[in-house]
């Protein structure tokens, strides 16, 4: 049983229209709410939890009993909902990242809670890190603060492209249309220097629960747009299946003489028997035979799942391994650039050598501070020494063994990483990876490109001699199918 959604406070109760209840999108979208201190952002999802019913009536008794004293309103403290930690209620704020989950007749949420306060940027940026979309609060009476632009920035740079601007507090302002409009241009302009193109402006009062998951037309007859949870049932999910398949190999399962499996939870696209696969970093290829997991035999697997997969063949793989599609693979190579977030006080020391762990696989990796991103203009400035702790940094990441790396912006599962104190074991630093790097003048993965078709004998004589064998690591070798071989030679005819 659920708690019944309050919707006196809302000027006009306004529910999705029967057409919306009729499509259900199947997959979660996940968000986080962001912006600076005291904009919010608690307060607004914990209504909209509480009109999308998704409160328990024991969850909805402990929040009026822990609400005191009631506002003016009548309503209770909504922000309980998600500010948990004994903390964050005596203080009033928010301190670490609250996860909750709703949803309507057309879909599933799973929503972020984060910080405001500068101190907890990593907090945000680690709720960031595996968001679809990000509901970016601004207090209506403030306009557009520097944590504003700090929350926006970091959230595009982990890659997220839909944003909400909540304008929150309406009530406060008489529901002025020119003050939506002016803080609605000035984040517009934020956001085109920020490469992101999908926004969705919304006027609201989160404690009113005006134009959360109710419209309020009587108060605010000039906005037209949609509410926030109709925006949110409209955004777009990120496909980990458009890509190449990625298994990033956890365990070789050897039960007995006549199996060996390699197990793991694949990391994007798509799999079936019959395909060929490539295993790195060695290069060797395979077919895949059988596709199992815990109860059954598969006829084929998607990003998500968690499978046992057999080969045609004996081939070396071993834990921290990655079987990739033979004609959509990784990037590998022992020096790439990246962008981490530093999230200990000691930050990271430029030339020290820290464990990298990426999926199943652990190496030893030097890291060369770039630039510094400097949260109060956006700019990104070159900075050579540490980084303190809650610093945004371009970094180039030097491996002692070859590493296997997406992009970020392709695959965040196989394009993130952490940074491990050898010293302590700590978790100093959360990355993403943004391009291989060459000493060649610096190639990128969207550099153009030269293709030799030669025989494998004649291949392996070039990359010997004198004027490759020195940056062979620089060189991508892939193998096709003597089809794939012809099909490309026709291409180029």
């Amino acid at each position: 049983m659920t708690a019944q959604a309050n919707t006196a406070t809302a000027n006009t109760a306004v529910p999705l229209t029967d057409t919306a209840k009729t499509i259900r999108d199947t997959r979660p979208l996940r968000l986080i709410t962001c912006g600076s201190v005291d904009d919010g952002k608690s307060t607004l999802i914990g209504r909209l939890l509480w009109d999308t019913k998704a409160v328990k009536e024991d969850q909805a008794a402990a929040l009026s009993r822990d609400s005191g004293k009631q506002n003016d309103l009548g309503l209770p403290d909504f922000a309980l909902l998600l500010d948990g930690l004994q903390a964050e209620r005596e203080q009033g704020i928010t301190i670490d990242v609250a996860y909750r989950y709703f949803s309507t007749d057309r879909r599933s949420f799973i929503v972020a809670d984060t910080p405001g306060h500068e101190q907890y940027t990593r907090n945000m940026a680690t709720g960031a890190s595996t968001a679809d979309l990000a509901v970016l609060l601004v207090d209506a009476r403030a306009g557009l603060l520097e944590q504003t632009r700090r929350h926006a920035t970091i959230a595009s740079l982990m890659g997220i492209k839909q944003f909400v601007l909540a304008v929150n507090k309406f009530d406060l302002v008489a529901y002025d249309r020119a003050i939506f409009e002016r803080i609605s241009h000035d984040f517009k302009e934020l956001a085109l220097a920020l490469g992101v193109r999908q926004i969705t402006a919304i006027p609201m009062s989160a404690l009113k629960g005006e134009n959360v998951v109710y419209g309020a037309s009587s108060a605010m007859p000039w906005y037209e747009g949609p509410t926030l949870v109709e925006a949110l049932e409209l955004a777009t999910t990120r496909s980990a299946q458009a890509g190449g398949f990625r298994l990033p190999v956890q365990r070789v399962s050897r039960p007995g003489e006549s199996f060996r499996g390699y197990q793991g939870t694949v990391a994007g696209g798509s799999i079936k028997p019959g395909d060929s696969v490539a295993i790195l970093p060695s290069g060797m290829v395979a077919n895949v035979k059988q596709i199992v997991t815990f109860d059954l035999v598969r006829n084929a697997a998607v990003a998500g799942d968690a499978i046992t997969l057999v080969l045609d063949r004996q081939v070396d793989v071993s834990r921290g391994d990655m079987i990739v599609s033979l004609d959509a693979q990784p990037m590998t190579g022992l020096n790439f650039d990246a962008q981490l977030v530093a999230l200990q006080p000691g930050g990271i020391e430029p030339g020290k050598r820290y464990w990298l762990k990426a999926g199943s696989r652990r190496q030893r990796v030097t890291v060369q501070p770039v630039s510094q991103l400097e949260l109060s203009t956006g700019k990104w400035k070159a900075h050579s020494d540490a980084f303190a702790m809650n610093a945004i940094g371009k970094v180039h990441l030097n491996f002692d063994e070859t590493a296997i790396f997406d992009a970020y912006d392709q695959n965040r599962t196989t394009g993130a990483f952490i940074l491990i104190d050898p010293d302590t074991n700590n978790t100093v630093a959360g990355g993403m990876v943004s391009a291989k790097r060459s000493d060649l003048g610096g190639l990128h993965r969207d550099a153009q490109r030269v293709l030799l078709s030669l025989p494998a004998d004649l291949a392996e004589e070039l990359l010997s001699g004198e004027v490759l064998s020195a940056r062979r690591d620089e060189v991508e070798i892939r193998r096709v199918s003597q089809q794939q071989a012809k099909d490309i030679l026709e291409d180029l005819n």
